[in-house]
């Protein structure tokens, strides 16, 4: 790639940087770096959050309008789609920094509020009716009066934010504005200063475990690989999250794709490894575009390939897609799918490390595991060692979802109550509802109650308690939700994803499924067995649930039971009013509900006979019509159709 004068420039800059053991100190080189870093600029800066969540929203309209704004007026500004900063539920989000002036973030930007934004920034002057969310003060600007910093958000106050430090706040496509952030400097270090082992070593004292739920020891996994002899080893990164509300990877690599890369590439040189891969889902394309636009940007500037930064270590990244199949999470089944098989775990030993891609010494880590590596090697062990608990160090990111007012990803140190989550920085409960439980991992199936809100989040302390961190998910549910209906969801998902290669797992998990969901529906007319059906099927339960969760091949299996067993331990009353009353107490379950006509509201205009799909609805026109109860299906037209209010449901 031809680079242009100015480009050249900067890539100078940069590996005189990178190649210099301390920091430049040189008023000229500082006053540059600020430049390349966005904290000076040169003339007016406009961010559009443009990853997924953003794109959802609409932000890509946003992006137009704003522009097409900039073009009618022939305005010199720069323009950059940017990526997200966590409070997914304030998109579309805008920023905005003048020469001089620090910058602000806007939220719920609407397409009809773009003039009415850029006519008063473009002038110095803050626009009314558009939410501002805070603004990033600086030393050397001049921040703006009456509005608060950023930090002092609700939710980011109660964050610890070091992975996610520039996620939404640089260009995730400019290496230039990365490095002058202070990226790839662990990296370069590392192998111009440190052996593989000694990398390998701080990692390890610096007890840092693995955020994918396995919660194994990072460095003790790197050094059984660097240890282990072979003339080809693999690093791999784990970004399939494949978890139903989790999309921590995926912030990641379109928000900061350079920091994965130079994770990859730390992992690589201590376990000895030539070549890494980041193994993620088919569906992430704008991920996947975003990683592979920033890793041609960092061969470009020499720091991926051959014999980078003249150090003579090579190490060549690629990106691999793979099918969209929860199993792949596993490590096994996602090296078998990297070869080309079908994605089914394997049995262990030998491990991975011994004989993993390729039958070669292979290191497996998952996305959020790897981006804290180049924070420790630059602070040190100590320093890492000083955050979170004594059995659990660092921070933990997670997918903050559900009832919450604030919603988004989120990075707490460990240590933090769910309590302080929940109520600090997600906002407490929408509307004013009652809480009722967390799915922590979501399809991990575990429950946090009301008993076990102000459990701590570290691995130990749930581990007593019988629950699993998991990969991160975070979904907070209210009253309204029945907790019956959401453990059948969760077994189908995973009966879904089954790869069928064990049968505790494949078969197990279709029959709870069935169990369940003869559990929040009305038994089907005319069949008079189908009661004593459901009650041996709720006999089983435990017994099916218990054989799945000790005998599956591996830990994906294992789990699926997790979300009935939570119910039937946490919220058997409600269970026990599904299988005996017929009722579900929150009224959610549709399959359950029971509907009445009213006789005197009923004007019989025959709408919901026409439309009753089980003919349980009689009468003559102009007349009250009556529900018959036992072909009565509980699908709720005839209730939702009801033009007179006429049908009532309990």
């Amino acid at each position: 790639m031809n680079l242009t004068t100015a480009e050249s420039i900067k890539k100078l800059l940069v590996q005189k940087v990178l190649l210099g053991h301390e920091p430049p100190a040189t008023p000229e080189i500082l006053k540059e770096l600020s430049f390349l870093g966005k904290e000076r600029i040169h003339r007016p800066l406009i961010y559009v959050g443009m990853a997924s969540c953003g794109t959802i929203a609409g932000a890509s309209k946003i992006h137009d309008s704003i522009k097409e704004y900039l073009e009618g007026y022939n305005y010199q500004v720069d323009l950059v789609e940017g990526g997200c900063i966590g409070l997914c539920s304030m998109e579309p989000i805008v920023d905005i920094q003048m020469p001089g002036r620090t910058r602000l973030v806007f939220g719920n930007v609407s397409k009809d509020k773009v003039s009415l934004l850029l006519d008063e920034m473009l002038n110095y002057s803050l626009p009314q009716g558009v939410d501002i969310l805070g603004q990033y003060s600086s030393q050397i600007l001049q921040n703006w009066d009456d509005v608060p910093d950023i930090s002092a958000h609700p939710f980011f106050a109660g964050q610890h934010r070091l992975l996610l430090k520039h996620c939404g706040v640089i260009d995730p496509l400019s290496v230039a504005e990365y490095i002058a952030k202070g990226g790839y400097r662990a990296f370069s270090r590392a192998i111009a200063q440190k052996m593989p082992v000694e990398v390998c070593q701080c990692i390890e004292e610096s007890r840092l475990t693995g955020r994918g739920g396995g919660n194994f020891p990072v460095g003790r996994k790197w050094r059984m690989v660097q240890e282990t002899y072979a003339s080809q080893k693999y690093f791999i990164a784990n970004a399939v999250e494949s978890d139903p509300g989790s999309y921590m990877n995926r912030m990641v690599m379109e928000s900061n794709p350079h920091l994965l890369i130079e994770s990859l590439l730390i992992g690589a040189y201590a376990t000895a490894a030539s070549k890494a891969i980041l193994f993620t889902r088919r569906e992430f394309d704008h991920a996947a575009k975003q990683f592979e636009k920033a890793l041609e940007q960092a061969r470009n500037f020499g720091l991926v390939g051959h014999n980078i930064l003249d150090s003579g270590v090579s190490i060549d990244i690629s990106i691999k897609k793979g099918a969209r199949a929860f199993v792949c999470g596993e490590e096994t089944a996602l090296i078998n799918s990297i070869e080309g098989k079908r994605a089914m775990p394997q049995a262990k030993p030998p491990y991975p490390t011994e004989k993993g891609l390729w039958d070669k010494p292979t290191c497996v880590n998952n996305v959020e595991t790897l981006i804290n590596v180049p924070l420790i090697l630059h602070k040190g062990a100590e320093w890492f060692k000083g955050i979170g608990t004594e059995t659990s160090k660092g921070t933990k990111l997670f997918t903050l979802s559900g009832q919450t007012s604030n919603r988004g990803i989120i990075e707490v140190t460990m240590g933090a109550t769910f309590r302080e989550i929940i109520y600090g920085i997600g906002g407490g409960l929408k509307n004013s509802v009652r809480f009722k439980a967390l799915l922590l991992g979501i399809n991990s199936g575990n429950f946090i109650t009301e008993n076990t809100l102000d459990v701590r989040i570290d691995y130990k302390e749930l581990q007593n308690i019988g629950i699993s961190l998991g990969s991160g998910g975070f979904a907070v549910v209210d009253q309204t939700t029945c907790m019956v209906d959401i453990a059948a969801h969760l077994t189908k998902f995973f009966q879904k994803e089954s790869c069928g290669k064990c049968i505790p797992c494949r078969e197990g998990t279709a029959i709870i499924s069935q169990i369940l969901e003869q559990t929040i529906r009305r038994p089907d007319a005319g069949n008079k067995t189908s009661a004593l059906e459901r009650f041996k099927g709720i006999m089983q339960l435990k017994s099916v649930s218990t054989v799945i969760r000790e005998t599956s091949l591996c830990a994906l299996g294992r789990s699926a039971p997790n979300a009935i067993l939570s119910v039937m331990q946490n919220f058997n009353d409600e269970l026990r009013s599904h299988i005996y009353d017929r009722k579900c107490p929150s009224g959610s379950c549709k399959g359950l509900r029971v509907f009445f006509i009213d006789p005197n509201k009923c004007i019989g205009c025959t709408v919901c006979f026409k439309k009753c799909p089980s003919d349980a609805i009689v009468g003559t026109i102009k007349q009250p019509h009556h529900i018959i109860d036992e072909r009565c299906i509980g699908c709720s037209v005839c209730y939702d159709s009801c033009k007179f209010n006429a049908i009532s449901a309990y």
